[in-house]
């Protein structure tokens, strides 16, 4: 059986890697894939690297299409994709997530009736304005396979109209869900004793487990509108001097061209001279794995990273006004704080002064990889 993995960003990548582990390790006689990442995020530090950590088959194909405008950005890949499709006639196109990469390869299968499996199925912010959501509304309703990573996801499918009691085969018009658990719980629990011993980040920055916070921020409504900006830094500024914590902040390549130019300047020169405030260049996946996993709290406006906090758990503020991982809010280990100052010192507050935060589990059972898999080799 052949599939054929379309990644762009760089939590695909990761991602992905769960699956090919899963197929090396335990079906390498019944499922061969193909890997295309388009170049929608593509740089030798985000990119390229992850292959190599993370042990990932390179990629046969790259559509290198680079950054663009929404519209040509996704055109691209499709012209692209498409071509492949028909070229490697494959049983099953997996996409990943919500990027543009997933949008494109979900049109492009569609149109030439290559079936769908969709990993991360059925997560909703509620929230329309967030290209995110559009992607992934558009590929769970051109997919065959529909993988829920959380309760949450599968309940929405089904209030979407998409129907539990389906039996095989199942096509686009005749859709299979599933509550599978989450691939990067998979990852997490298999890469956090490598980082432990390969990873030099908390040495390199003078860190000390459970003694500093970490952040990041990359989110276009929040680097590119100086309001929110400025929010999230003034409240950064404040916990670090009034508490006496470390930050570290892996700098998205947006944020660190933006934060000179949309921070205050008095802003921005507080926040520079701060020893204690550490802004680092993007750091690879198992030193982040270190240092979510070593951190005492996480801030972030990342929808993975909330859960990688959850995964080692740890509390996180939620830079955003809403959230596709509801569970965790649900149980307590996360608050939403937009960005709003006072929001995210009280968050901060109630974290910090909290002993009884609970991390039940509600992220499967760190077998994902496998149960997709066995899925897609049982609906042939």
């Amino acid at each position: 059986m052949k599939i054929v993995t379309v990644i762009g960003a760089r939590p695909q990548i990761i991602k992905a890697a769960a699956l090919s582990r899963a197929i090396k390790n335990n079906f390498p006689d019944k499922l061969k894939e193909k890997i295309i990442h388009t170049g929608q995020h593509y740089d030798e530090n985000m990119s390229k690297i992850f292959f190599d950590e993370l042990g990932i088959p390179k990629p046969d194909y790259n559509l290198n299409v680079g950054s663009a405008s929404h519209g040509a950005q996704t055109a691209c890949m499709i012209e692209g994709i498409e071509e492949i499709l028909i070229k490697e006639s494959p049983d099953y196109l997996i996409l990943y997530g919500d990027t543009n990469s997933t949008l494109a390869g979900a049109v492009a299968a569609s149109k030439i009736h290559v079936p769908i499996a969709h990993i991360e199925a059925g997560l909703r912010s509620f929230n329309k304005s967030m290209p995110e959501e559009i992607n992934r509304i558009m590929c769970d309703h051109a997919s065959a396979l529909l993988f829920s990573p959380t309760g949450t996801g599968y309940s929405n499918s089904k209030k979407e109209g998409f129907k539990p009691d389906n039996s095989k085969p199942f096509t686009n018009d005749n859709p299979g869900i599933f509550h599978c658990g989450d691939v990067m719980f998979d990852n997490s629990l298999y890469f956090k004793e490598i980082a432990l011993n390969k990873s030099n980040v908390l040495d390199n920055n003078e860190l000390e487990t459970g003694k500093f916070i970490l952040g990041t921020v990359h989110r276009d409504n929040n680097t590119d509108q100086p309001q929110r900006l400025n929010a999230i830094f003034r409240s950064i500024l404040k916990i670090s001097e009034e508490n006496d914590i470390e930050f570290v902040l892996p700098l998205h390549p947006r944020t660190s061209k933006l934060l000179s130019k949309n921070l205050d300047q008095e802003l921005f020169r507080a926040i520079s001279n701060n020893h204690k405030i550490k802004l680092i260049p993007p750091v690879s996946f198992l030193d982040m794995i270190a240092l979510e996993s070593n951190c005492k709290m996480v801030i972030t406006d990342s929808g993975g990273v909330q859960k990688e906090s959850y995964f080692f758990r740890k509390p996180c503020v939620i830079l955003r006004s809403e959230t596709e991982w509801k569970e965790i809010t649900e149980v307590g280990a996360a608050i939403i704080a937009d960005a709003e100052e006072e929001r995210i010192l009280k968050a901060y507050s109630r974290f910090s002064n909290s002993r009884n935060i609970d991390f039940p589990t509600i992220f499967g059972d760190g077998k994902a990889a496998e149960f997709i898999c066995t899925t897609l080799i049982e609906n042939i």
